[in-house]
C-alpha cells in the first residue's frame, strides 16, 4: 500500500528541512512525497532541490491559498492513501507510514488519524501540547470536534468520490472535510493514538 503525503509550502525555509527529512527517514513503507509551494521567495525551493531525488513530484506555482494548494496535491498523487504533512511539522520516529499501513490493512477503515504532539520551535524534543485524540463517534461533531488535522490519513479512492477541500473557507476547510467525509459520509474511522 502507497501513502501519499502532501506538503505544502510558502516560505518555509526555516522548518521544511526537517519536514522532509521526517518522510525521508521512513522504513518498511512505500512513500510518494508531493511537495506544492506557492511561489516562495525565500531558500524553500532550494531546500525542495537538495532533496528532489526523495521527492517524487514538486511544483512552485501561485495559488489560492493553502487549502487549494493541497488539492493540487491530492489531484497528482497516486498513493492509496493521502496525508497531509504541513512544511513545520514532522513525523514523530522512523515507522509511522509503516504503522497507519498496518492500521488500514487490518482494519478496513476509510480514515485513520491519531494524536498530536506541539513542539517547541527552536526545541523539537520539547513538547508544548497534546492534542489527544479518541475512539470516533459521530456525535463528537455536535461537540465541535475533530481529529487532528495533520495526523488524518484518507484513502484516495474515497477523495476521488467525495472531493477535496473547500478552498473557498480560509480557515474552516479542514474541519469541513473532515466532518463530510466522517459525519456526513460516515466514512468509517480507526483512531491510532501514536502516529
Amino acid at each position: 500500500m502507497k501513502v501519499s503525503i502532501i506538503t505544502v509550502t510558502y516560505n518555509s525555509g526555516k522548518y521544511l528541512e526537517d519536514c522532509i527529512l521526517s518522510v525521508i527517514r521512513q522504513k518498511n513503507a512505500e512513500v510518494e512525497h508531493i511537495i506544492i509551494d506557492g511561489k516562495s521567495t525565500d531558500n524553500t525551493m532550494d531546500i525542495v532541490r537538495k532533496y528532489q531525488s526523495s521527492i517524487a513530484s514538486a511544483i512552485s506555482e501561485t495559488d489560492r491559498g493553502m487549502y487549494d494548494a493541497i488539492n493540487k496535491g491530492m489531484a497528482i498523487a497516486t498513493g492509496d492513501v493521502i496525508g497531509i504533512l504541513n512544511s513545520d511539522d514532522m513525523l514523530d520516529g522512523d515507522d509511522v507510514i509503516a504503522s497507519i499501513v498496518r492500521e488500514f490493512e487490518s482494519r478496513h477503515v476509510g480514515v485513520i488519524y491519531g494524536d498530536l504532539e506541539y513542539v517547541g520551535a527552536e526545541d523539537t524534543n520539547k513538547i508544548i501540547r497534546i492534542w489527544k485524540g479518541k475512539p470516533y463517534k459521530r456525535s463528537l461533531f455536535h461537540k465541535g470536534w475533530m481529529p487532528a488535522h495533520p495526523t488524518f490519513y484518507i484513502k484516495r479512492n474515497l477523495v476521488a468520490e467525495f472531493g477535496g477541500y473547500e478552498s473557498h473557507y480560509f480557515t474552516a476547510a479542514d474541519y469541513e472535510f473532515m466532518a463530510r467525509y466522517l459525519f456526513h459520509h460516515r466514512v468509517s474511522a480507526s483512531y491510532l493514538p501514536k502516529l
